[in-house]
């Protein structure tokens, strides 16, 4: 097994990837971790620690090669491959994620929307026909789909986390508001809270004008 990585490593390196696209899109070659560190906003040492984690990829002297440190980024986040995907869901927030091109420029590749509401079912949102719900479990298990998304109300949520799970789905983004409970420990979940992202803004917003 190798070197378990925390958490908090692993969530800032899609910042990193996302700034070093920046960079490539401005033509430029090379950064050091200093002249990273005032764009990021995380400290050097900081930058320097977290890719040593994954073997480090500067030079002294010369630092990092801006299209081979996205490269390799990318990489560790899997995003050399592809994942079929579902969305569960296709109100505002469904409809919203589909119409998103930038996650099958990243490899997640959506091949299915369904719904149990009959108005929307039929529906095409960017050629994707909205399905039944009725019809989750079948799709899946035959379109090698990895991961589900899931946009439904919190009462409906843990149905359809259990209708994936049993369609032997590998992944699960639930927007849902409420923490799934999945024991299986091969499933990976990530739960989007957006309302709790919010109401830290109203926190800090709060404290300003104190």
């Amino acid at each position: 097994m190798g070197k378990k990585i925390s958490m908090a490593v692993i969530r800032r390196l899609p910042k990193y990837h996302r700034y070093l696209k920046e960079l490539l899109d401005k033509d430029r070659k090379r950064i050091s971790s200093k002249e990273l560190s005032s764009i990021i906003g995380f400290t050097a040492s900081q930058i320097r620690q977290d890719l040593n984690n994954f073997g480090g990829f500067g030079q002294q002297g010369y630092g990092y090669n801006v299209e081979e440190l996205y490269a390799e980024i990318g990489k560790i986040l899997g995003l050399n491959m592809d994942y079929n995907t579902v969305i569960i869901g296709a109100g505002n927030l469904g409809q919203a994620i589909a119409n998103y091109s930038g996650f099958e420029k990243s490899g997640f590749n959506i091949k299915g929307l369904f719904d149990i509401n009959p108005r929307l079912i039929g529906l095409k949102i960017r050629d994707l026909e909205i399905r039944d719900i009725e019809n989750l479990e079948k799709f899946v298990l035959e379109n090698d789909i990895e991961i589900g998304v899931i946009c439904t109300p919190k009462e409906k949520a843990q149905e359809i986390a259990d209708v994936l799970i049993r369609s032997n789905i590998k992944g699960i983004w639930n927007f849902a508001p409420v923490d799934l409970t999945i024991e299986d420990e091969d499933i990976v979940i990530e739960n989007v809270h957006l309302t709790e992202s919010l109401f830290t803004l109203s926190y800090l917003l709060n404290e300003k004008n104190k």
